[in-house]
């Protein structure tokens, strides 16, 4: 059957059709438009390029974490909306694993990097045997440093890929040296294509879930949610304050 990848994980978003484990037609963008103004056209292009019409479709596979808060949102709504009404399965698919399945030919071990800011990736560890990704190290979120001390632990090579490897693939060589190899460009980034592909993995072999199943995957709180939760006990500090103030007189 025909399967829909869309990718708004990052930056870059992207949208694919593949059939039979071979992928029929992909595009990404990554310009100053924001994922929404740019998914819908994209993606009626791909179904376009692919020569089918959206009612071929038979599922759909979406990035669903991590990566960008307001990206996965909008990849995830418009995926749910869009099976909701053709009535056709949806799946999620890790950020991560979507990276690692651009280098299963790697000997070592593989290690996505996504860009968390403040100082942080978005990782997970990864081995493949035998066509197929083991995870070694589940995903988190955690500090350059202390994913450089974990591997400097381990033996090997290590493939690093995703968009934290501009930003600190020389910090990390620095300390791991030769053992350290970066992915080429084109395996570097996420691609919808590996998106379909593992969704179509899914559906295959009739993992099918929910539409309630189905949500963000984010390892981390947001700003917005940090911002909140902080307001809300200094709210509450400053009542219990007045209450004890009120409680002298």
């Amino acid at each position: 059957m025909y399967v829909l990848g869309i990718d708004t994980a990052t930056k870059v978003a992207g949208a694919a059709i593949v059939k039979g484990g071979r992928i029929i037609s992909e595009r990404f963008i990554h310009n100053k438009l924001t994922h929404s103004q740019v998914l819908l056209p994209m993606v009626d292009q791909v179904i376009t390029d692919a020569g089918i019409t959206v009612h071929e479709l038979g599922g759909i596979a979406v990035t669903g974490g991590p990566g960008s808060f307001t990206g996965l949102r909008i990849g995830m709504a418009f995926a749910k909306t869009l099976a909701q009404v053709l009535q056709i399965p949806v799946t999620g698919v890790s950020t991560l694993q979507v990276l690692a399945a651009n280098v299963l030919h790697f000997e070592g071990l593989i290690c996505p990097i996504l860009d968390a800011r403040k100082q942080e990736v978005y990782t997970c560890i990864y081995r493949c045997s035998g066509g197929k990704l083991h995870i070694i190290e589940e995903a988190r979120a955690m500090s350059i440093e202390n994913l450089v001390e974990k591997l400097n632990g381990t033996e090997g090579s290590v493939i690093f890929l995703g968009d934290g490897v501009p930003i600190y693939f020389e910090k990390i060589q620095a300390i791991l040296g030769g053992r350290a190899v970066q992915a080429n460009q084109l395996n570097l980034y996420t691609r919808a294509g590996a998106v379909a592909l593992l969704g179509a993995e899914e559906f295959r072999r009739g993992e099918i879930k929910g539409l309630t199943e189905i949500n963000p995957v984010y390892l981390r709180r947001s700003e917005a949610e940090i911002t909140w939760e902080k307001r809300r006990g200094e709210a509450e500090n400053e009542k219990a304050c007045c209450h004890d103030l009120r409680s002298l007189g």
